[in-house]
């Protein structure tokens, strides 16, 4: 089964805050609110949160396979992590993907996993190892399905030749950096995803929390994020798209965050789009995407601000 063929939620939720800026109760309560709604899909990584002060990586992971072996619900979750980021275990090398997805399977509790991504293109490896490798994880079963991230359209198009080329297991999903106002995605790499088949999980889709509509000039916000995503306030685009986002979200009674994610889940190739929340009050206006969709017109107008 292709990850195109499995019945996603609308909105995936990424672990990247997990064992971060929300401890294991915070998460818990998170991916349970998440679950309720009707959530299945949750995304993660080897490396999450190697980034922190006294961690070592893989924190998000064991967090995720702690809550579902307390739940009994793994077989009701499309479980998503990544290979090739982690600094102890880097790049898409056979040996290095065979040692890393023992290592994650071990924290995840689990005995496969729904979606294997390439977290990087490894340009030191070849293309032909690495996909070898995810064949061969897809033959024991350890994996179902595998995803590329961060590849350029060039690189994506060589894997997918050397798959069909070879009989090896297939890229079928892209995640990659897109939102309203980051949209380089939707030139020629957009063009391989949708000649290769595949279709996409976006990341940064609220890009970093801009566009919940948080930012403003003269307010201070407490995120590890803010300094990133107070720049877009210096650009002409950043204020319009805000005011875009806030005539459809008064429009339809919701937040801009869930408009923001709506009109990614509405553009093509998409999905599911990757949020996450620090808590389930950040988690509500996330999981109203499943409940919204947008008019041509309201589509448009977004579209129009962003350019």
């Amino acid at each position: 089964m292709s990850i195109s063929e499995l019945n996603l939620f609308p909105l995936c939720l990424g672990g990247n805050v997990f064992g971060w800026t929300a401890d294991r109760d915070a998460s818990f309560a998170v991916l349970d609110a998440y679950a309720e709604a009707g959530g299945n899909f949750i995304d993660t990584a080897d490396t999450y949160t190697s980034m922190v002060p006294g961690n070592v990586g893989g924190e998000s992971e064991t967090i995720i396979g702690e809550w579902m072996a307390s739940r009994g619900n793994r077989d009701r979750i499309v479980l998503a992590t990544k290979v090739g980021s982690l600094p102890t275990r880097p790049g898409l090398s056979a040996a290095n993907i065979r040692v890393a997805v023992e290592d994650s399977l071990r924290r995840l509790q689990t005995d496969h996993i729904d979606l294997y991504w390439a977290h990087i293109d490894d340009t030191e490896t070849p293309l032909a190892e690495t996909l070898g490798a995810f064949d061969a994880l897809v033959d024991e079963g350890k994996v179902r399905n595998i995803g590329a991230s961060n590849y350029n359209a060039e690189r994506l198009t060589e894997a997918l030749a050397i798959s069909e080329r070879d009989g090896l297991a297939k890229y079928g999903v892209l995640q990659q950096h897109y939102n309203l106002l980051e949209r380089e995605y939707e030139g020629a790499l957009r063009e391989a995803v949708t000649a290769g088949g595949l279709t996409s999980t976006p990341y940064f889709g609220l890009a970093r929390g801009f566009l919940t509509g948080k930012y403003q000039p003269g307010v201070e916000v407490d995120s590890p994020r803010a300094g990133k995503a107070a720049e877009y306030l210096t650009t002409e685009r950043g204020p319009r798209v805000l005011d875009a986002l806030g005539k459809v979200a008064a429009a339809h009674g919701v937040a801009m965050a869930t408009v923001a994610l709506a009109w990614l889940a509405a553009q093509p190739t998409v999905a599911a789009p990757i949020a996450s929340a620090r808590n389930v009050e950040q988690l509500r206006p996330l999981l109203a995407v499943a409940d919204l969709t947008l008019p041509e017109d309201e589509l448009a107008l977004l579209d129009t601000a962003s350019r």
